[in-house]
């Protein structure tokens, strides 16, 4: 009776810790989180972070974006999106600016309006903080290429000045979605 006793009130054996099994362990959980980070940057998001002024008010330098790498697979990207793309005459860049010019069309800047296709009105530019001074163009974009401007028109190294003006559709690597940095501007990008 009194060994059952004290066989009932002793705490249980500990099995010796396999410190090689736990490294292994960890190891393979942070493998196994890496590889879902690259799977999920390289297929579903593109994160950037805005080096300049170009695109403010919109987006300020500094700020840290998610684009939706996602958002032109069924769908071909609209006038005023903002997106995220390779740089044409330096693809190892990557920009973000607002497409202006769609495939097809002329664009043309006089004294800071930009008109589509010889229209009389300008395009909406209620976006800006300031208006663009300067006349440009025009600009025949060719099939399947996009002409951008930045926000901060004024402050903007965009189509207007590139030796290659226009963006392929193959070069835009997604949809500028949510904002992440700072935590004080925090949602998505309109």
């Amino acid at each position: 009776m009194k060994n059952e006793n004290s066989a009932k009130g002793a705490a249980p054996e500990k099995e010796p810790i396999n410190w090689k099994k736990e490294i292994l362990d960890y190891c393979l959980m942070i493998a196994v989180v890496v590889a879902i980070a690259l799977i999920i940057n390289g297929i579903f998001l593109i994160n950037a972070r805005i080096p300049s002024a170009s695109m403010e008010n919109t987006v300020m330098t500094n700020d840290r974006i998610f684009g939706n790498r996602l958002a032109y697979k069924t769908s071909d990207p609209q006038r005023y999106d903002i997106v995220i793309f390779r740089y044409p005459d330096d693809e190892s860049k990557l920009f973000i600016k607002r497409i202006i010019g769609l495939p097809g069309e002329t664009v043309t800047i006089v004294n800071g309006k930009v008109y589509i296709d010889d229209s009389t009105e300008p395009l909406d530019d209620s976006f800006c903080p300031e208006k663009m001074i300067g006349s440009f163009g025009p600009f025949v974009v060719p099939e399947g290429h996009y002409f951008m401007l930045g926000d901060n028109r004024n402050n903007s190294h965009d189509s207007r000045f590139w030796d290659e003006p226009y963006v392929a559709r193959k070069k835009i690597l997604g949809k500028a979605w949510f904002r992440y940095w700072p935590l004080t501007k925090i949602g998505v990008v309109k």
